[in-house]
This record gives structure tokens, sequence and C-alpha cells, in this order.
């Protein structure tokens, strides 16, 4: 399970579990909008990371340049590459 602290958004932690064909086995994010963000995880359970990062990259919350699932894009991206 790889941990990920995200910047500029009110989420606090990410943990990211990627199996070895690149697909997501599961993500606990803590903080931020819960019911938001469960459904994130569920939705991207099972899918090709890469897929995942080029979906939630650059989406922006309210007037911030980021968001979190921007930053759940970055946090699988390190999790791919710390594996």
């Amino acid at each position: 399970m790889f941990t990920y602290i995200p910047h500029g958004v009110c989420s606090r932690e990410m943990r990211i579990s990627i199996d070895d064909e690149n697909r997501i086995h599961e993500i606990q994010i803590d903080g931020g909008c819960a019911g938001n963000l469960n459904a994130i995880a569920v939705l991207c359970k099972g899918q090709d990371a890469q897929i995942v990062i080029q979906k939630l990259r650059g989406i922006q919350c309210g007037m911030r340049v980021t968001s979190c699932p921007d930053q759940l894009s970055y946090a699988i991206e390190k999790a791919i590459f710390n594996q």
C-alpha cells in the first residue's frame, strides 16, 4: 500500500494499492468529501492506473488549481513508480 500526502486540498492522506498489471486494487482516502471520494475509490477499483490518471489529471475544485481527484492522479502515478 503506497501512501501519499496530497497538497492544496481538504483530504489529508491517500493510500493506494496497485497490482503487478497496473490495475488499481484499493484506494483509501482520509479527509475531504467522504461520499464523493468513496465513490471515486469504488469507480477506480479494478481500472488500469494509467487510464485513471488521464481521466483525473487537471480536475479543479472551485477556484483551486487542483482537487482531490487531481491529487489522486499524482498519488497513483507515484504508486506505479514505487512498486
